[in-house]
């Protein structure tokens, strides 16, 4: 099968078709033949063909080369990457841990906070009560002394319209025979 179908395409081919004897130079498909088969024995003879594969053997080898450099450098970047999440992750670790810090830094120094003001409080209130019974005492000192000043001025008053010349010169002597007995 294989042999036959070689021969129908040898038979269909264009130097079959042509009129004339074939190795003639007369016919065209003939020229153009052996113009092919020249040029094919003129790269062969040039080394065409081992150039090229030359050409696409390097070419091979250097795609190849970079795609080992590209896996080299994806190696690397993932090295990079992972060397990068696991300082990110240590770097949000410590930023928590600070977080937290600050937190519990606030809280103690708002308690802190709560602590003095209720001091303060209670020193004010203290300081406070303390004018009070001061101005109190004050007030009452002063209710007093007003009463006395206003008794005195009472007693002199009634001392004055009641008395008579002769009680007061007894009044007066009285009054020195107590200052004597109690002085000796």
């Amino acid at each position: 099968m294989k042999r036959l179908s070689i021969l129908l395409a040898l038979g269909a081919s264009p130097a079959m078709a042509a009129t004339g004897p074939f190795f003639s130079l007369q016919n065209t498909n003939f020229v153009v033949l052996l113009g092919f088969i020249c040029f094919v024995a003129l790269l062969v003879y040039l080394k065409v063909p081992g150039k090229l594969t030359g050409m696409l053997d390097a070419r091979a080898a250097a795609i190849k080369a970079d795609l080992d450099e590209a896996r080299a450098l994806r190696e690397e970047a993932k090295t990079i990457l992972a060397s990068y999440e696991r300082k990110h992750k240590e770097v949000q670790v410590q930023a928590d841990r600070i977080v937290a810090t600050a937190r519990d830094e606030a809280m103690a120094a708002a308690e802190q906070a709560k602590l003095d003001l209720k001091a303060s409080i209670t020193r004010r209130l203290a300081a406070a009560e303390d004018q009070i019974a001061s101005a109190e005492a004050a007030a009452i000192r002063q209710v007093r002394e007003q009463a006395v000043s206003v008794a005195v001025a009472a007693a002199g008053d009634v001392l004055a319209k009641g008395m008579t010349a002769e009680a007061a010169k007894a009044s007066i002597d009285d009054a020195i025979l107590q200052v004597e007995t109690r002085l000796h």
